[in-house]
């Protein structure tokens, strides 16, 4: 039986060839990716107000097909909660551009609890490991979690105005740096 995740597989030599013929490309998109992080880094408090649009934008698009997919059913009961969640999709989109300052606030609260409760988490379940394992680096992961949302909830509502930003700016840095390396790699296997 085959798994989805083996690791033993070697890669088509020709897929590698093709990725090869590109890596200038790659390291090219590596770049953009990189330029945008850091351009992200320098204003984050713009940053944080296209996240917010970015978000506004999915909430608007999902609603919508919450919406249209409330029509595929039958009955009332289950058309009504369709519609009902769509609507609440498309109304919280619309709140994200009416009010950007709001909804950085709100996404930022969430975000802080959401890293503390995942800390705490990942700290009982690695005391829970204790035996045979590498418990401690869960552990320090989840306490470094924990840390990180008690920042941003210490600092809230002020943390909404950068957290959103520098998260996006890092992110975007990250990936960036990442597909430079690998279209580097690429280079000098060649």
């Amino acid at each position: 039986m085959t798994s989805v995740f083996q690791t033993s597989r070697m890669p088509d030599p020709a897929d590698v060839e093709l990725l090869r013929s590109k890596s200038g490309w790659i390291v090219a998109l590596g770049v953009i990716y990189a330029i945008a992080g850091l351009i992200a880094l320098s204003s984050v408090v713009f940053a944080t107000r296209v996240t917010v649009f970015v978000v506004g934008i999915m909430m608007l698009i999902s609603g919508i097909a919450e919406a249209v997919n409330a029509f595929q059913f039958k009955s009332w009961s289950k058309f009504l909660l369709w519609l009902l969640v769509g609507l609440l999709f498309i109304a919280a989109g619309l709140v994200t551009f009416q009010n950007p300052r709001l909804a950085a606030a709100v996404l930022t609260l969430l975000l802080g609890a959401a890293l503390a409760v995942s800390g705490v988490m990942r700290v009982i379940l690695a005391l829970g490991m204790r035996e045979g394992t590498s418990w401690a680096w869960v552990v320090v992961s989840g306490l470094v979690t924990l840390l990180l949302g008690l920042v941003i909830l210490v600092h809230w509502p002020v943390s909404s105005l950068f957290v959103l930003g520098v998260l996006l700016g890092v992110d975007l840095l990250i990936i960036g740096l990442s597909w430079i390396f690998v279209g580097f790699g690429l280079m000098r296997r060649a």
